[in-house]
């Protein structure tokens, strides 16, 4: 049975991706999985020998992170064309979201240098899962919820998000830091019995969002020999279009610019205080933890301030935080001895901005979209910016690691990253979201 749009049940089913996919973004972007490739690849100096050249064990990494993203952007454009096209995008969202899911459980089998190619490469493919799933999720949105809904859909999904990582990379966490309580004795296995647990949970808890979201608008016959070529006539003639939307070409631009550095934070985050500041493991669990914990309340109390004083205006309130956070993080010295207790201060301000600046993303974009039927394409836009904002930063993050061997420059460019995105979101005013 196909429900209509604006349905109790079919909003809160496609708000329980999040809740089926935030453990990836929670436990193998963020938490568990960076610290643990930093332990395993940990050499005196600081070098890994990688198919014959020696790289900084983090630059790897970032670059290796870079490749998922710039992939995810290259293809994405032409698959939710074609989706958008036959009008099966649910068919892509499970393809993706498996393809993510089983990498994930790959992983399992990284437990040494020796095996660092099966933590590079799946790490890879399962960024090109999760990524390329939120295209297609993303661009659902406008199809099941109508405007008056969506800022609150939007932020209903990244509540369950927070709350469906955060139960499960408790229990992980449990197992990472007292192995002996689960009979463990291997320094990797918990971690990697970690990663089988997060690819069950996706690939479980999606099956209810599959259940009742519908296959999608149907624009076409399947049978069209140039089918392949379609999703790229239906990016460029968006494209076109986008010219005569010059509010919604300044919020991309404005996107891209703070996307940079938001993503590159998550992505990095724990490293750097590891790394950079000299962190115990425990201290940055406990801040990761709480990240998500006040990202719950950040993500609802943004979301209503919203309605009071309009996305633009509250979007600027979180990219000041983000400058703050991140110029707050770059002055942290290992030395001082209240430093932890300042990477938690500064945690607390990343959860309550978090959330919040990527949902009314979101919805802001959903907003700005013009009357069509083709929202896949036109939110392949939005992801495609962000995907290559990731690109940009986390290649830029690693460059600049390589050439000073230090990440405080990188912090640094990216506050300026995020002030200029002020600047330009400042071009927008709050009527041209009426």
């Amino acid at each position: 049975m196909n429900l209509e749009k604006g349905d109790k049940k079919l909003l809160n089913s496609w708000a329980f991706y999040d809740w089926a996919n935030s453990v990836y973004s929670l436990v193998i972007s963020t938490a568990i999985f960076p610290i643990y490739y930093e332990s395993v690849t940990q050499t005196e100096s600081g070098l890994v020998n990688f198919f014959g050249t020696q790289f900084n064990n983090t630059t790897l990494y970032t670059y290796s992170l870079s490749i998922s993203f710039l992939i995810v952007a290259l293809i994405s454009p032409l698959l939710s064309g074609i989706a958008d096209y036959v009008g099966n995008k649910k068919s892509y969202l499970k393809g993706f979201c498996y393809l993510g899911s089983i990498s994930v459980m790959m992983l399992y089998f990284f437990n040494s240098l020796d095996t660092l190619w099966v933590g590079l490469l799946f790490s890879i493919l399962a960024s090109i899962g999760f990524w390329g799933s939120l295209v297609f999720y993303n661009a659902y949105l406008p199809e099941i919820a109508y405007k008056d809904q969506q800022d609150k859909v939007s932020a209903k999904g990244f509540i369950y998000g927070y709350l469906g990582s955060v139960l499960l990379l408790i229990f992980n966490l449990s197992m990472v830091m007292k192995p002996e309580w689960y009979g463990i004795t291997s320094s990797t296995l918990a971690p990697r019995i970690s990663f089988l647990l997060v690819g069950l949970w996706w690939i479980g808890f999606a099956q209810v969002t599959f259940k009742n979201l519908p296959e999608g608008n149907y624009n076409a016959k399947r049978n069209d020999k140039n089918l392949v070529f379609k999703g790229y006539r239906e990016l460029r003639k968006v494209v076109n279009e986008l010219y005569d939307q010059p509010v919604l070409l300044n919020f991309l631009a404005s996107f891209f610019l703070y996307s940079i550095g938001v993503q590159t934070v998550i992505l990095v985050a724990t490293i750097y205080g590891k790394t950079e500041i000299g962190l115990s493991t425990s201290s940055l669990i406990l801040t990761i933890i709480m990240i998500q914990i006040v990202g719950i309340a950040g993500a609802y109390l943004f979301s209503r301030l919203s309605g009071k004083i309009g996305n633009v205006s509250t979007l600027k309130i979180t990219i000041l935080i983000w400058c703050a956070t991140c110029y707050g993080a770059y002055l942290l010295q290992p030395e001082d001895p209240f430093v932890t207790y300042k990477f938690f201060g500064l945690g607390f301000f990343i959860g309550l901005v978090l959330g919040a600046i990527q949902t009314l993303s979101r919805s802001t974009y959903s907003k700005l979209l013009p009357e069509t039927k083709d929202n896949t394409t036109y939110f392949s836009f939005f992801d495609v910016t962000e995907k290559l904002a990731i690109v940009w930063g986390t290649f830029v993050f690693g460059l600049v690691l390589a050439i000073t061997e230090s990440m405080r420059v990188s912090i640094l460019l990216i506050t300026l990253f995020f002030f200029v995105s002020l600047i330009v979101l400042s071009f927008i005013k709050r009527k041209d979201l009426s």
